[in-house]
């Protein structure tokens, strides 16, 4: 177990700690499930106490909602870096390869779209997505139709936002071909809805 030097702030201990204790958990919980991830192995894995983890999170629950809005918070970063587009389909388009690389990420499926909501519930990942990716997609949305009611915009942004995670889901193991056709096709989805 690595012991950090006491000259080490302690906001800066508490942060490094709470970095340890999310990294190990993000890996078991991709190699192994939620269910089979197991405290014990985690803190194992983060080379810290028990004591350690229930200090930064409640319960295991509380630990994977901190690993599962960090990877949506990733995504949603990926999105946000694209290089401003000239024009609000470009931006669009390049928003959906920057979902899909995102997306491609080992383990960010299972995290985001199996067990997240498995563990968390529909509704608390409607909120964690309503904040992240979704919102980017709603923001270029009305960008590329500023005319469109608002209740349109966040009804087509709610429909693509499901075609993007079922696309996700399917590509997930695809060559990069197949990964491919799928971006292709939700790029001419979302042309198709703003016309």
């Amino acid at each position: 177990m690595q012991v950090e030097s006491s000259s080490t702030p302690n906001a800066e201990r508490r942060a490094l700690m709470r970095a340890k204790l999310l990294a190990a958990a993000r890996t078991l919980f991709v190699e192994r499930g939620f269910a089979e991830a197991s405290t014990p192995d985690i803190v194992k894995q983060a080379g810290v106490t028990r004591g350690a983890l229930y200090h930064h999170f409640a319960d295991k629950e509380a630990l994977f909602r901190a690993v599962v809005e960090a990877e949506a918070l990733a995504v949603c970063d990926a999105i946000d870096a694209i290089a401003p587009a000239s024009q609000a389909e470009d931006a669009l388009s390049l928003g959906s390869r920057a979902f899909f690389a995102a997306m491609a990420v080992e383990g960010r499926t299972r995290l985001l779209l199996v067990d997240g909501p498995a563990v968390l519930g529909i509704e608390e990942m409607d909120r964690i997505d309503a904040g992240g990716a979704r919102a980017a997609l709603r923001a270029g949305l009305a960008d590329a139709q500023p005319n469109r009611r608002a209740a349109e915009l966040d009804a087509l942004c709610v429909l693509l936002s499901a075609a993007f995670d079922r696309a996700a889901l399917a590509a997930k193991d695809q060559s990069d071909e197949e990964r491919d056709l799928y971006q292709r096709v939700l790029e001419d989805l979302i042309l198709k809805a703003l016309r």
